[in-house]
C-alpha cells in the first residue's frame, strides 16, 4: 500500500480559497456527516472534551455542540478561513453570558479553534474524550502517524469516530483522465482494510469499519468539476500536472467521461469508509512496550513492611 504524496501548501490554499463557496457545494459532505452523527446514537458516551479534526465550515461542529452542550469543543483545521466560518456557525454568547464569563471564567464550556496540521497536533496527551473527523483523514500526509497522534490525545476510554474516502472514490473521473494522459489528476485514497490495520498499529482497540458507495449524478462534466472546486477538493498530488487543461485535452476528457453516461446523467461515485475505535486503557506504548504501574508503597503495606 502506497500513501498519497500531497502538496500541503496547495491543500491549505485550496481549502482557504473554498471557505466562502464550500457550503453551496457540499451536498455529499453534509450527507456523510449526518450518517456519521447517526452512529453516535449507539455510543453511550458523554464526553467532557471533543476534538473535531478537519472541522471545515463547522457543519459537524454545530451538531456536536447541540449533542454535547456541556462539553468543551475544539475545532481543528489547516485552513484559517474554514475555522473562521466554523466559529461563525456556532451560537454566539449573549452580552449577559459574556459578562458572566469574565466573573466566572468556567461558567460556560470553552470553545477553541486551532489552525494546525492534523498530523502534528499541538494538543496535550489524554486531553480529549471524543475525537471526531468527517471526511478529513484522506488529506493526512501520513495516515498511520496521524492516527497515532489522535490516539495520543485521547484519554483512556476515549472514542475515535471518523468517515473518509476509499480508493473507488471518483473512479469514473480517474478513468476518464487516464484516457487522455498518464499524469495523476485525482487524489489516491487508502483501502478500508489498510486503515483498520493502521488503527491497530496506532494502539486503538476494537476498531469497527464499514463501507458504502454513494453516487451523485451530473448533467455534464463542468458541473462536477465546479462542485469539486467549490469544496476545495483540488488535485493536490505532488506529481500533479500544473496549469489548466488545454481546450483539446478538455474535449477529450469530456468525450471519455461521456462513455459512462447512464440514464442521461454522468455518475460520480464516492466510496465512503466509516470507522470507530476506542483508545483503550492506554497501558501500552506506541512502540509496543507495556506500561506497568508499580505501587511499591501499597505492596510494602500488604507485606507488613515499614
Amino acid at each position: 500500500m502506497t500513501e498519497p504524496e500531497l502538496d500541503f501548501a496547495e491543500v491549505r490554499r485550496a481549502f482557504d480559497h473554498a471557505a466562502a463557496s464550500y457550503d453551496a457545494h457540499a451536498v455529499l459532505q453534509r450527507e456523510v456527516c449526518d450518517r456519521l452523527l447517526e452512529r453516535l446514537d449507539f455510543m453511550t458516551l458523554q464526553p467532557g472534551r471533543v476534538l473535531d479534526v478537519g472541522s471545515g465550515t463547522g457543519y459537524g461542529l454545530a451538531h456536536l455542540h447541540a449533542r454535547y452542550p456541556a462539553a468543551e469543543l475544539c475545532a481543528l483545521d489547516i485552513a484559517p478561513a474554514m475555522l473562521a466560518a466554523a466559529r461563525a456557525r456556532l451560537p454566539q454568547p449573549t452580552r449577559a453570558q459574556r459578562a458572566l464569563s469574565h466573573l466566572l471564567p468556567r461558567s460556560a464550556p470553552q470553545r477553541y479553534a486551532v489552525c494546525a496540521d492534523m498530523g502534528r497536533l499541538p494538543l496535550a496527551a489524554n486531553s480529549m474524550n471524543l475525537v471526531w473527523s468527517s471526511l478529513a483523514l484522506q488529506w493526512a500526509r501520513d495516515l498511520e502517524a496521524t492516527l497515532k497522534g489522535l490516539h495520543r490525545v485521547l484519554a483512556p476510554g476515549g472514542l475515535l469516530m471518523f468517515a473518509t474516502f476509499g480508493p473507488d472514490t471518483l473512479k469514473e473521473l480517474r478513468a476518464a483522465f487516464a484516457a487522455i494522459d498518464d499524469a495523476p489528476h485525482v487524489n489516491q485514497f487508502i483501502d478500508l482494510h489498510d486503515i483498520g490495520d493502521m488503527l491497530m498499529h496506532a494502539g486503538f482497540a476494537g476498531p469497527v469499519m464499514e463501507m458504502e458507495m454513494l453516487t451523485l449524478t451530473y448533467a455534464d462534466l463542468k458541473t462536477l468539476m465546479r462542485d469539486l472546486k467549490g469544496i476545495g477538493a483540488h488535485n493536490a498530488a505532488t506529481a500533479r500536472r500544473r496549469g489548466l487543461l488545454g481546450k483539446s485535452a478538455w474535449t477529450r476528457l469530456e468525450q471519455a467521461y461521456e462513455t459512462q453516461r447512464c440514464e442521461g446523467r454522468l455518475p460520480a461515485s464516492f466510496e465512503v469508509i466509516y470507522g470507530h475505535a476506542w483508545a483503550g486503557d492506554k497501558t501500552q506504548r506506541e512502540d509496543g512496550r507495556q506500561v506497568i504501574q508499580l505501587k511499591i508503597g501499597e505492596r510494602r503495606r500488604m507485606l507488613g513492611l515499614p
